[in-house]
């Protein structure tokens, strides 16, 4: 057993670190495209362009875009402490990038046939936070 973890319960939850560059930025009225290419370590960047590309039918993009982000948001969780399972509750600001563009890839894969992988992240987002998966139904 590794510190703080329970053995009941598993992993803690990870949490990551609030990103004020990004939301900065966006609050001072800067694009999604120049915060992304400013910060492209930014799940919550990429997680805004995956949802207007969704919005606008555009669902290839949209797919690229979530599928950036959600790497860069593995990345940022295994910075973290994150060992590839556990909860990264939707409750904790910093993770909704990453989770919204977990979302965004599992229904935009659904959309271009690819169910394998609509699948996997639909159970993905659920196993992170089911709160995530009610928080992001459309």
């Amino acid at each position: 057993m590794t510190i703080g973890q329970d053995l009941l319960d598993g992993p803690p939850p990870t949490l990551l670190p609030v990103d004020n560059r990004t939301t900065d930025a966006l609050g001072v009225g800067a694009t999604p495209e120049k915060v992304a290419a400013d910060f492209p370590d930014s799940s919550l960047a990429w997680a805004i362009l995956a949802d207007q590309a969704w919005g606008e039918k555009r669902v290839i993009e949209s797919y690229a875009f979530a599928r950036v982000g959600y790497h860069r948001g593995l990345d940022s969780l295994r910075k973290n402490g994150w060992k590839g399972f556990g909860p990264v509750p939707w409750s904790h600001e910093p993770n909704q990038g990453f989770l919204r563009c977990l979302n965004a890839l599992a229904r935009s894969a659904k959309v271009i046939g690819e169910t394998a992988e609509a699948t996997r992240c639909a159970q993905f987002l659920t196993d992170c936070d089911p709160a995530a998966t009610q928080a992001l139904a459309e």
